[in-house]
C-alpha cells in the first residue's frame, strides 16, 4: 500500500529549463510546493507562472548558485512564501568544451564553482530545515561523464564526479536524521546543453547517439524527473547514497 503524498516545500536549482524545468512540474504534480531557482530569473518565473497556473503554488527566484549570500537570501524568500525546506534538487550546472591541455584555470575554477561549489552552497543552506523536521530529500545531478570520463570535458567530468562523492558523504552523514540524499547520472538525455555540445562539434547526432543505446531512444527530461520525484518520494525513505542511472541501459 502507498504511503499518503504530504505536501512539501520542495527546492530546484536550475529549474527554468531543461531537466530542472522537468522537475519542478514533476514535483508540482505530486502536490509539492515549488521554489525555481535559476540564475534566469525572467525564465524562473515563467516556468513558476506556468506551475500556478497548473494549480501548483509556486515562485520564481532569481540566485547565482556561486554567491552564498544570495543563496542565503533566496532560501529565506523561499521560508518567507512557503515554509522550511523539506526537498532539494540541485540541478543547476554548467558545461565546458576544451582540449585538457587548454583548460584555462579560470574555465576550471568556473565550473568547480558552479556545479560543486553552488551545489555545496545549496545543500549546507536547506539541511537545517531538514534536520529540525527529522525528514529530508536531496536529490543531486551529476552526469555519467562523472562515471566513465569525458574528453575535452575533464573539468566538467572532474566537477561531477566531486558531486556524486558529496552526495554518498552527505548520506551518510544526515541518514540518522531521516534525510536521503541521491544522485542521477543522466545520459542520452535530450536536453539544451546537448544541443550546444553537438552544434559545437563535440556531440554525435541524436541518430548516433540513440544507436549505442540499448533501448535505441534518447531520454527526456521527463524521464529524469520522473526519478527524482519517486526519490523524493515517501516511498524511497530506506533508499540513500546511492547512484542511479537513468540512461536507456547505456553501459558506465
Amino acid at each position: 500500500m502507498s504511503k499518503q503524498t504530504v505536501s512539501r516545500v520542495a527546492v530546484v536549482t536550475g529549474g527554468a529549463s531543461g531537466m530542472g524545468e522537468d522537475t519542478c512540474h514533476e514535483l508540482g504534480r505530486r502536490g509539492h510546493k515549488v521554489a525555481v531557482l535559476d540564475i534566469n530569473e525572467q525564465a524562473a518565473q515563467r516556468v513558476a507562472e506556468d506551475l500556478r497556473a497548473d494549480g501548483v503554488q509556486a515562485v520564481g527566484v532569481g540566485v547565482d548558485v556561486t554567491d552564498r549570500p544570495g543563496v542565503e537570501q533566496a532560501f529565506d524568500k523561499v521560508r518567507s512564501e512557503f515554509g522550511p525546506v523539506s526537498i532539494l534538487v540541485t540541478s543547476a550546472g554548467v558545461f565546458g568544451f576544451s582540449p585538457f591541455a587548454d583548460i584555462t584555470a579560470e574555465s576550471w575554477a568556473r565550473i568547480i564553482d558552479v556545479n560543486l561549489t553552488g551545489t555545496f552552497h545549496c545543500c549546507q543552506v536547506a539541511l537545517p530545515d531538514m534536520v529540525a523536521a527529522k525528514w529530508g530529500r536531496i536529490v543531486m545531478i551529476s552526469s555519467s561523464s562523472a562515471q566513465r570520463g569525458s574528453p575535452f570535458a575533464a573539468h566538467y567530468a572532474a566537477s561531477k564526479g566531486a558531486v556524486i562523492t558529496l552526495t554518498k558523504s552527505l548520506a551518510r552523514e544526515y541518514a540518522p536524521h531521516g534525510i536521503t540524499v541521491n544522485n542521477i547520472p543522466p545520459s542520452g538525455i535530450e536536453t539544451p546543453m546537448q544541443h550546444a555540445a553537438q552544434a559545437a562539434g563535440y556531440l554525435k547526432s541524436n541518430e548516433e547517439i540513440a544507436a549505442n543505446i540499448p533501448m535505441r531512444h534518447l531520454g527526456t527530461g521527463a524521464d529524469i524527473a520522473a526519478a527524482v520525484g519517486f526519490l523524493c518520494s515517501e516511498e524511497a525513505g530506506f533508499i540513500t547514497g546511492q547512484v542511479l542511472g537513468v540512461n536507456g541501459g547505456a553501459v558506465m
